[in-house]
């Protein structure tokens, strides 16, 4: 009898759960996707791969730092190689003020001076890649509006799919549509659709892994359906929690380099 009630609990506390999740608005899953923990900071070194409509490729090694110091996190990203981009930087501020937009510099060795990233520029794509600047900030809970519309599996995975529509009618994108999975919250897929509501872009999570007990995206893939031209993101030599400086993050680090 003792063997049948455990059972039986398991049942309705399994039950429980999914009548739970069942109430989750699509606001409440991005905002579980948004406050995954990513640790007070991390090291890591990207492979960027560009590879365009014939195949041809373009790859780029990256040093790249984070840091969560509260009401900010901060980014830096040193570019390694190939020789045409080294000594490259781009760094970006995010904050948890709503009404706060991220900051974002770039330092281009042959200008030799730190240039802002105006509002008017977020929309162009980053150093070639398929990742637009506004793509590597912060994007705000609120600033869109968030729908549940169905759910389903993505590579053995059972996902929320969440479609996001900016309350800025301005906005370079008119939606976006995330699977996002149900036991973690971990985005697995992202569809970015233009101001005409065309598909644009794919971003496809080919590999997340648990560091440290925190969820990391290992290697990922954007791929722009208009231009035929993808960009495959590579993560390695990971580090959490190893005590990364505040002052890694400022502009004279910039010029400076690593």
């Amino acid at each position: 009898m003792k063997t049948v009630k455990l059972v039986l609990v398991a049942a309705i506390v399994a039950v429980m759960s999914l009548g739970a999740n069942a109430q989750l608005t699509g606001r409440d899953i991005v905002k579980k996707a948004y406050n995954l923990p990513s640790g007070e900071d991390q090291t890591s070194v990207l492979t960027m791969t560009l590879v365009n409509k014939s195949g041809q490729t373009r790859v780029r090694k990256i040093q790249q730092y984070t840091k969560d110091l509260g009401t900010t996190e901060k980014s830096i990203m040193f570019f390694l190689s190939p020789a045409d981009v080294k000594n490259t930087s781009f760094m970006n501020w995010s904050y948890d003020d709503d009404n706060k937009s991220d900051d974002q510099w770039i330092y281009l060795p042959a200008l030799k001076k730190v240039k802002r990233i105006s509002s008017d520029s977020k929309s162009d794509y980053f150093m070639g890649s398929d990742f637009t600047y506004d793509d590597l900030g912060d994007r705000k809970l609120d600033a869109d509006v968030h729908k549940l519309l169905k759910e389903e599996t993505v590579d053995g995975h059972a996902c929320y799919v969440v479609e996001s529509v900016s309350k800025d009618e301005d906005y370079m994108y008119s939606k976006t549509k995330t699977w996002i999975r149900k036991d973690n919250f971990v985005g697995m897929k992202k569809e970015f659709y233009d101001e005409d509501e065309e598909l644009l872009k794919i971003l496809s999570i080919k590999k997340v892994e648990k560091i440290s007990r925190l969820w990391i995206i290992t290697h990922s893939e954007m791929k722009n359906v208009q231009k035929n031209h993808k960009t495959v993101m590579q993560l390695g030599s990971i580090k959490i929690n190893t005590g990364v400086p505040a002052s890694k993050f400022t502009d004279r680090m910039m010029m400076r380099g690593m």
